[in-house]
């Protein structure tokens, strides 16, 4: 039996070093908070300021007391000028998920918080976020930045509706859109001082189905000018957002242009010469010919997978790039997509599946595409429904973005086109497995299948 009275000895839990040298960065948007290991300096939590001068003087001290690598909080966009400036130093700067670098419990402070960063970058137990070259960032801050652009152009689109009905003039129930062309002609004319709703009706387009009695009923209201008013400015900005997309598309292409291309598109068989035929953009899409960039640069023609049209395409090219060295395995790339279950096991009982809370906007693309399959003739379509029926449709367009998403992992870095004839076999398989099912079914109520 042990003696109760020998003082017990300290255990010696030190944790060998694998970042030496290493800092961490609290950052905020007055100031941030520098930490470096106790033996590199006197005071080694400083403080210094956001402006540019401040930031080169943050670099400056680090290489002084010998750092090589930084880890800080992606959060926000405030960490972007820092990195972009310690970068330029050639520190190895990782960005690090917030939900993995929570302290643990007690007084929460700026300089605590830079402290735990360095403390666990120095024992190895932070992993940096996957982030893209730096040309390909450039082409991903154009597009979020476009996607505000149509965000409010659409919400001018409400104005426009909003005083359209406000003056009980129906037209925006009555055609499809709006903003088309007949839209704009009757709003336009209305904007000019016409009242007369047979005169108005006359700029009805001759692809328009609503009958022009119809649409002379729906112009019949009360025009009042403090409406008309609202409406001439919500016009203006919808078509001054329009003016900016078409400014923000060029950026795009000329960014783009600038890449290589993995594949000739002239030798290439994926497109026979006969249905390489040139289309009018759909509403919102890009104004130059993004199917043909995106085929060029990432190598593969995406738009061939059932679904996946050619902004999804350029979201993929944003968030990820052409280079899948960073993913090892499709199963890597679900799970940094957040398509995977999430298992939570604890007494060897599965707590929760559920699939990771995020805000991955190629996850949410692809969940777009799933979505889009419903009516789809296809294999993907018919995967799409069957999922549906026995899961729901949540779980059924998360299941479907998750095959996507491997089927574009497999493509892109194999450099292969894709061929819809190969999922003929897991349909010749999921036949059988119904047929079986089918015929347990029919022996269960004492029936028996005889085949045709």
């Amino acid at each position: 039996m042990a003696n109760k009275n020998k003082k017990e000895k300290k255990i010696n839990t030190h944790i060998p070093l694998l970042q030496p040298d290493s800092a961490g960065i609290d950052i905020g948007a007055t100031e941030i908070f520098v930490a470096v290991p106790d033996d590199r300096s006197s005071k080694f939590v400083r403080k210094f300021g956001t402006f540019t001068d401040d930031l080169h003087d943050a670099a400056k001290w680090l290489k002084q007391c010998g750092i090589k690598s930084i880890a800080m909080e992606s959060t926000g966009v405030y960490w972007i000028p820092i990195f972009q400036i310690l970068d330029a130093y050639g520190f190895d700067i990782i960005l690090v998920n917030a939900r993995h670098v929570k302290n643990v419990p007690g007084r929460k402070t700026d300089v605590q918080d830079c402290q735990w960063l360095q403390y666990l970058h120095s024992v190895g137990l932070l992993r940096g976020s996957f982030r893209p070259a730096q040309d390909i960032c450039a082409v991903r801050s154009l597009l979020r930045h476009r996607d505000n652009l149509v965000k409010s152009a659409s919400s001018h689109v409400q104005h426009i509706q909003k005083s359209l009905t406000q003056m009980n003039l129906q037209i925006h129930n009555v055609i499809s859109d709006i903003t088309g062309v007949t839209g704009l002609a009757i709003i336009d004319a209305i904007l000019s001082g016409e009242r007369n709703p047979e005169k108005l009706a006359e700029l009805k387009d001759r692809r328009i189905k609503a009958d022009t009695a119809t649409i002379v009923k729906s112009l019949k209201g009360d025009y009042r000018s403090e409406h008309i008013f609202t409406l001439k400015q919500a016009l203006q900005s919808y078509r001054n957002y329009q003016l900016m997309i078409e400014d923000c598309d060029f950026e795009i292409e000329k960014h783009l242009k600038q890449f290589e291309s993995r594949i000739d598109l002239t030798e290439s068989n994926d497109c026979p010469p006969e249905k390489q035929l040139k289309r009018k953009p759909k509403k919102n899409e890009p104004n130059f010919d993004l199917k043909e960039h995106m085929h060029r640069i990432i190598g593969t023609d995406l738009t061939k997978i059932d679904g996946i049209s050619s902004l999804t395409a350029h979201v993929f090219f944003t968030e990820v790039g052409p280079d899948l060295s960073k993913f090892s395995t499709a199963n890597h790339f679900c799970s940094w997509l957040g398509l995977c279950p999430n298992n939570k096991i604890s007494g060897g009982k599965i707590l929760s599946s559920k699939t990771r809370p995020g805000t991955n906007r190629l996850a949410q693309s692809l969940r777009i595409a799933a979505n889009s399959l419903w009516n789809s003739k296809s294999y993907l379509g018919d995967y799409f429904r069957r999922m549906r029926a026995r899961l729901g449709a949540p779980k059924a367009i998360t299941a479907t973005a998750h095959k996507l998403a491997r089927i574009i992992f497999h493509l892109v870095k194999n450099q292969k086109a894709f061929d819809e004839t190969i999922f003929a076999q897991q349909e010749e398989a999921h036949k059988i497995r119904l047929r079986k099912r089918v015929i347990k079914q029919a022996k269960s109520l004492g029936l028996q299948v005889v085949t045709a």
